[in-house]
């Protein structure tokens, strides 16, 4: 599963992830003073508190969240652009990253 998002106010992810960190009676005061820093210098990180992987996929009949992992970059999207056709296959790569069509 791949997901793409674009965010089109950062000031909006920002305080809301600022606002569930202020929320979080449990987190003790040293990482709340990191969360705020990291939410607050990097959208990602932002996106990150207020997105849990589990709460995705918690629901859905037959998945178990194996694995979730974050990563981020800024682009520019054209919707026009034949790279962000969205119904193209990464290409012909099964699981451990070799090619699955052609023979070694």
């Amino acid at each position: 599963m791949e997901l793409v998002l674009e965010v089109d106010d950062q000031d909006a992810v920002t305080k809301a992830a600022l606002r569930r960190i202020a929320d979080d009676t449990t987190m003790p005061a040293d990482e709340r003073t990191h969360a705020e820093a990291a939410v607050t210098e990097d959208t990602a990180e932002a996106l990150a508190y207020l997105v849990d992987p589990f709460d995705l996929v918690s629901e859905v009949p037959g998945v178990d969240l194996a694995q979730a992992s974050w990563s981020s970059e800024h682009v520019e999207y054209d919707p026009d652009s034949p790279e962000w056709d969205l119904d193209e296959d990464d290409g012909d790569e099964d699981f451990d990253g070799e090619d699955a069509g052609r023979a070694g």
